[in-house]
């Protein structure tokens, strides 16, 4: 079976996030970078990783790493690296995306029409043709220039692994599934605690929560262009994963997890997306404002992702919502709140010292993940009620 290097990116700042669920696949880590943590696999981790990792944005099969400082050097170092153990004569291949990070090679639109070239180059030598149809299964390849450091990698993926397959409609300013599950997967959170969005727009926390609580795989339900890499991966391996991700399905569970909205048609659309989900049994979904939050029971959470001026006609109405948000938040006993927003005063007008603030970047723009953490439930003994 083939042996790989895999590389996956994610948000930054959440790498150790992604690092944890991979070690738990089972899997070598071989390095952690920022946005990126590459592992080391077989055959079986390409579509394992890509049907159960719920924070990484897509998995690259890296075909080669190199230092480059000018176009020539780069071309001969792209020509010399082994394609043809990847692409069939009769692949459609293009370089999907060049990145480049303060680097003297930095106009990626150059990378993308060199390394085309230098491929085409090298394909051209090993199959003996002059011209690719390229009327075969697609190979995107992507290319990351770091301090001019290169890497080349083949995306397996295709669409973003956040496109889950169930967000048919979509509120304004969404936070995305890979996004809302690695922040989940930050707090202490877990299935048997309650768990409330008080903004939950579209619904993805409260999904990527009910997906998590019933180990449902998050890529269950999509398709990956690898799938049709025969000549690399064994189409068996794919069905092998598919098997043990419904096997590990556990949605016979008790769950409390609420989500709210203002917006009547939000909420309308947030129940489509969590049907479409497979976890609508296990969420509750409800029009409600924020100031009529409140639960009866202790040792809750709020994870949500509020408003911090994209989502409102007016800033000026920042200071009075978020101080609704630290009086709500304080009349509930016990509870933690975990709070994605860029709004800078959000500890101040919440009247609250989080404790602890992460820095997030959400797509361009930088956020803070305001952590404020409760008290602990006692620990139960076996045949106590819970609380």
């Amino acid at each position: 079976m083939n042996r790989f290097t895999l590389i996956a990116p994610c948000h930054f700042g959440l790498e150790a996030v992604l690092k944890r669920e991979i070690i738990d696949l089972g899997y070598e880590i071989l390095q952690v970078e920022d946005g990126r943590v590459t592992f080391e696999g077989d055959e079986e981790a390409v579509c394992r990783a890509n049907i159960f990792l719920r924070t990484t944005e897509r998995v690259m099969i890296q075909i080669g790493k190199f230092s480059a400082y000018t176009f020539d050097e780069f071309f001969e170092k792209v020509k010399a690296l082994p394609f043809e153990n990847y692409i069939p004569k009769d692949g459609k291949f293009w370089v999907t995306k060049a990145s480049t990070i303060k680097s003297k090679l930095y106009s990626s639109s150059d990378l993308q029409r060199l390394a085309k070239k230098a491929i085409v180059e090298r394909m051209k030598g090993y199959y003996n043709v002059s011209w690719f149809e390229e009327t075969g299964n697609e190979y995107p390849i992507r290319i990351f220039n770091n301090k001019d450091q290169i890497t080349i990698a083949l995306d397996t993926t295709g669409e973003s692994l956040h496109k889950r397959g169930y967000r048919q409609m979509a509120a304004k300013a969404p936070i995305s599934e890979t996004l809302a599950a690695a922040l989940i997967l930050l707090t202490p959170w877990k299935k048997d605690r309650i768990l409330v969005d008080p903004f939950c727009g579209s619904g993805t926390f409260p999904i990527e929560a009910a997906m998590i609580a019933a180990n449902i795989a998050p890529g269950m339900n999509r398709e990956f262009t690898a799938e049709k890499w025969t000549n690399i991966i064994a189409k068996r391996n794919w069905y092998d994963a598919i098997e043990e991700a419904n096997d590990l399905i556990d949605d016979h569970i008790e769950t409390d997890i609420q989500g709210y909205d203002i917006d009547a048609d939000v909420i309308k659309a947030a129940r489509q997306n969590a049907e479409m989900a497979g976890v609508s049994h296990l969420i509750h979904l409800q029009q409600r404002a924020l100031s009529e939050l409140s639960h009866p029971k202790k040792y809750g959470f709020i994870i949500t992702n509020p408003p911090y001026g994209e989502r409102l006609e007016e800033k000026e109405a920042l200071p009075a919502l978020y101080r609704e948000i630290g009086d709500r938040y304080r009349n509930l006993d016990k509870w933690s709140a975990y709070i994605i927003t860029s709004y800078e005063n959000a500890e101040a007008d919440m009247g609250l010292k989080a404790t602890k603030n992460r820095k997030i970047y959400n797509g361009m723009i930088k956020t803070y993940f305001y952590q404020f953490a409760g008290e602990k439930p006692p620990k139960r003994r076996n045949g106590d009620n819970k609380n």
